[in-house]
């Protein structure tokens, strides 16, 4: 696991959004094409500003996504369908393939058809944040650490919903979807690299749980110390609450 704290959110976006695109590039390079997971989210908006204004060749990428609502029409401002298309499928060159998790379609059926996708794609480079819960993906505590679905039905918990709101995604507490279609968090561990971006003060105890204390499942996140090449892009207020011996090792 590594550590880079920036100045501020675009800062971070722009060191994060540039060494994803240069894992890309490598995976292009040595096998000819690139499997990526994008997240979604507040988080990542200057990763992806920054990631879709670098040189890449997007017909030779397959991207996959984390996670959606169960039921989630793809108008509505909250859909990550939406997000995704919106931010980053319509501001680079046609991709050799986008999957999208469709929260309108059968659940079960829907991570079954994801799996047989992914499960023929090893991941390359994945783009994550963390929730304000410590959730990866929609993977809320405690965290299933065992599964070996790709995809899987999870319960939103009231932290993960409330962040949700906070961020105007939705109206009211009530308007917050209970249920998403998440990828498993043993799936995301398979990616070859992961670039984690986490900006803002809301998530800095989040940060800490997951890079100071013990790989538990109560903090979902923590589990990214056990991966063998797992960059954190923080910003001085994500990273507000980290030790000092912490920061000294940086």
């Amino acid at each position: 696991m590594k550590i880079t704290i920036e100045n501020n959110s675009v800062d971070l976006g722009k060191v994060a959004g540039k060494e994803a695109a240069n894992l890309i590039n490598t995976a292009i390079k040595e096998k000819g094409e690139a499997n990526i997971i994008l997240a979604t989210g507040a988080s990542q908006f200057e990763t992806l500003n920054q990631l879709i204004s670098e040189e890449v060749d997007w017909s030779k990428v397959t991207m996959f996504h984390l996670d959606e609502y169960i039921g989630m029409p793809e108008t509505h401002k909250a859909s990550f369908r939406k997000y995704l298309k919106e931010r980053f499928l319509e501001k680079v060159s046609p991709l050799k393939a986008a999957h999208l998790v469709n929260g309108e379609n059968h659940s079960e059926e829907e991570c079954e058809r994801l799996e047989s996708l992914i499960f023929k794609h090893p991941i390359d480079v994945a783009l994550v944040g963390i929730g304000e819960n410590g959730h990866l993906a929609f993977n809320d505590p405690p965290a299933d650490f065992d599964t070996e679905k790709a995809y899987l039905v999870v319960d939103l918990d009231e932290k993960c919903r409330l962040q949700q709101l906070g961020e105007g995604w939705f109206k009211t507490i009530d308007d917050v979807p209970s249920q998403a279609i998440s990828m498993g968090i043993r799936q995301i561990m398979k990616s070859k690299h992961i670039i984690c971006s986490v900006p803002d003060k809301r998530k800095a105890q989040a940060v800490k749980d997951s890079v100071e204390n013990e790989i538990s499942n109560t903090y979902p996140a923590s589990i990214l110390q056990k991966h063998a090449s797992c960059h954190f892009y923080l910003d001085k207020e994500s990273a507000s609450l980290l030790s000092p011996d912490m920061i000294s090792a940086l």
